[in-house]
C-alpha cells in the first residue's frame, strides 16, 4: 500500500510506539492525555508487523518507544525476536533506575539505548519529574557498564535551548555515544505549557554558536529545523526505489511518515492489527494534505 499511494518501497526504521503507557508526565509530552489510553501492542501483534516490514519493504532497523516502553510487560522478548530477525534494535527510554532489571536483560538485544533528558538537572527535572535526573544518569553509568551503545535524546526548549553544551560536557564524561536534539513542536502538552516554546531565531543561533564553538568530543544530532539556515538535506538514496528513512507507528495503528506529523492525528495510513496489512485511510488535514516534509537530521 505505500509503494501503490506514495511510491514508497524502502523502509529503513520503524519507530514503534509500543504503548501509551508512561511512569512520567513530561510538560513537553507530545502524547498529551494519550497517556491515559490503554491502546498497546500484543507481541504478536510486534511480530506480525516486523515480519511484513521486513519481506516487503526491506526493514533494517526498529526503535521501540511509548509511553514507556520498559513497561511493556514483553520488551525483552520483542527486542530479542527483533534482533534474531537481523534487525538492528533501539529503544528509548526515559531512564528510570527502577527498570534496571529490564537494562540487564536487554543488554545482549539492543543496538543502542537512548536515554531522554532536557536539560541540567534542575531543568530536566522540571520538564519531567523530581529525580529524574539522577535516575537517568544511574541508568546510563549501569548501560555502558553492560557494553550497551548510550545515546541521550534531547527536546530543545525556551528552558534548555543554553544547557546543550553543558550537558553535552557531562555525557562526554560518561562513554555515551551520541547527543540528538529535537525541536519541541506544539502539540500534546507541549501544546498546553507556551513557556517551553518561547523561542526565536536568537536563541537557535546561539544554540549554533554554541555548537560550533564547543570543547565537546561527544558526537551531537541535530533537527535540521533548529537551523532554518540549515542547506537541506536529502534522505531518498540516489538511483534507488524511493525510501523512506522512518515510518512511525503508533499504539492504535497509525502510521506517520513525517515525525512533523506525530501527534497531529495527520496519518493516511494506518496498520490494521486484525488483518496485519497497511490500509490507506486520506483525510483532510492528513500528511499529503498538508504537505508536510521530513524531520531530517544533520551532524555537527
Amino acid at each position: 500500500m505505500l509503494d501503490e499511494v506514495a511510491g514508497i518501497e524502502r523502509v529503513r526504521m520503524l519507530y514503534v510506539q509500543l504503548l501509551y503507557k508512561c511512569n512520567y508526565r513530561c510538560l513537553h509530552c507530545f502524547h498529551g492525555s494519550l497517556l491515559d489510553s490503554p491502546s498497546h501492542y500484543k507481541r504478536e501483534q510486534i511480530e506480525a508487523l516486523l515480519r511484513h516490514f521486513v519481506a516487503n519493504y526491506d526493514l533494517k532497523a526498529v526503535t521501540y518507544l511509548g509511553g514507556e516502553p520498559m513497561m511493556h510487560p514483553d520488551i525483552v522478548g520483542l527486542a530479542a525476536y527483533a534482533h534474531r530477525s537481523g534487525l538492528a534494535v533501539e529503544i528509548c527510554t526515559n531512564g528510570h533506575f527502577g527498570f534496571r532489571r529490564q537494562f540487564e536483560a536487554l543488554a545482549p538485544w539492543v543496538s543502542k539505548l537512548r536515554v531522554s533528558l532536557e536539560g541540567l538537572r534542575e531543568t530536566n527535572d522540571k520538564i519531567r519529574r523530581v529525580g529524574s535526573f539522577d535516575s537517568a544518569m544511574r541508568s546510563i553509568a549501569l548501560a555502558t557498564g553492560l557494553g550497551i551503545p548510550v545515546g541521550i535524546t534531547m527536546t530543545v526548549t525556551a528552558w534548555n535551548v543554553r544547557e546543550v553544551i553543558p550537558l553535552a560536557r557531562i555525557l562526554g564524561l560518561m562513554n555515551v555515544a551520541e547527543l540528538k536534539l529535537h525541536r519541541i513542536r506544539p502539540v500534546g502538552s507541549a501544546a498546553q505549557h507556551p513557556e517551553l516554546l518561547a523561542f526565536g531565531p536568537h536563541d537557535l543561533s546561539g544554540l549554533r554558536r554554541s555548537i560550533q564553538e564547543s570543547d565537546t568530543s561527544l558526537k551531537i544530532i541535530y533537527d535540521s529545523d533548529l537551523f532554518e539556515d540549515a542547506a537541506p538535506v536529502s534522505d531518498a538514496l540516489p538511483g534507488a526505489p524511493q525510501r523512506l528513512d522512518r515510518l512511525e507507528i503508533d499504539p492504535a495503528g497509525g502510521l506517520t511518515m513525517s515525525c512533523k506529523a506525530v501527534g497531529l492525528n495527520a496519518n493516511a495510513f494506518y496498520w490494521d492489527k486484525q488483518t496485519a496489512s497497511v490500509g490507506y485511510a486520506p483525510h483532510a488535514g492528513d500528511e499529503f494534505d498538508l504537505g508536510m516534509s521530513q524531520v531530517l537530521y544533520r551532524t555537527a
